[in-house]
């Protein structure tokens, strides 16, 4: 029998299409607006003498040092974050003691604390450690908050391996090293790129630790510097949307090259 086609759903997603396009549309078109005559042209309408100088202009204020801090930080995060996750994920899964049982509830613990509720202790330590208006003082609280989610995340795509061939490379005289690297990276993959991913947007994206553990203008990170040029450019729209776009450029080509590996990894098990 012929399916009867989903109108009403068709229509759906074309309006929540339409939802999600239009904001793009206008700081795509806005970006590339004069700052003359900008509140008296129809906010949709193509600009009829379009221009790049609103992206020059965010280029000559130091934007590719806020991307540089950014890329530092998300990369910092994004590597501590996947090594010690596996490496925790892998010993919750194969360890067969009462601590490995244990350190997962830990882990678990450590979703239900907002990161808000430990602003001011965080503050205290990197202060006391010397670490205030560094890179580093952002990557690791980043660090900690990632860790919890990426170690269930992993987990449970490590308990799918089956045992057997753990049993295998056992009797082949691998030790654990051998195993995580061998087997275990190769296995959950795409895991390992969903978290990847899902950490490197959040550290990429955030904004609470940078206002708190950085005060300097060398130590600005992007959501910092987008902050400070809503500042700078007071009335410059188009500039501040043309810094919008140019901060996203990165994570969009992360996106790109590492689709098959997160769209797997988020699809995984649906067929179970």
């Amino acid at each position: 029998m012929r399916a009867r086609p989903n109108i009403a759903g068709g229509l759906g997603g074309l309006a929540w299409l339409l939802v999600v396009l239009v904001p793009v549309y206008y700081i795509v078109v806005t970006s590339l607006r004069r700052q003359r005559g900008f509140f008296d042209a129809n906010p949709l309408s193509v600009p009829t003498d379009p221009t790049f100088g609103n992206y020059e202009l965010v280029l000559e204020n130091d934007f590719l040092r806020y991307l540089l801090n950014s890329a530092v930080v998300t990369a910092g995060t994004v590597v501590v974050t996947v090594a010690v996750s596996l490496m925790a994920a892998y010993y919750v899964v194969r360890g067969r003691t009462r601590f490995a049982g244990l350190t997962y509830s830990t882990f678990l613990l450590g979703l239900a604390i907002p990161l808000q509720a430990t602003i001011i202790p965080i503050y205290y330590l990197i202060t006391r450690a010397r670490l205030y208006d560094t890179l580093l003082a952002i990557i690791l609280p980043s660090v900690a908050f990632a860790i919890p989610l990426s170690v269930v995340i992993l987990a449970n795509f490590l308990r799918d391996v089956p045992n057997e061939l753990f049993e295998s490379m056992r009797v082949d005289g691998a030790g654990h090293w051998r195993m995580l690297g061998s087997l275990v990276l190769p296995m959950v993959k795409p895991a390992v790129v969903t978290v990847a991913v899902y950490d490197g947007l959040n550290v990429w994206n955030g904004f609470l630790f940078p206002l708190i553990l950085t005060q300097s203008a060398d130590q600005r990170v992007l959501p910092m510097a987008l902050w400070a040029f809503q500042g700078q450019f007071r009335v410059n729209i188009p500039a501040v949307l043309a810094a919008v776009i140019l901060s996203t450029l990165p994570v969009l080509a992360l996106y790109v090259l590492g689709r098959r590996y997160l769209v797997s990894g988020l699809t995984a098990g649906f067929g179970k």
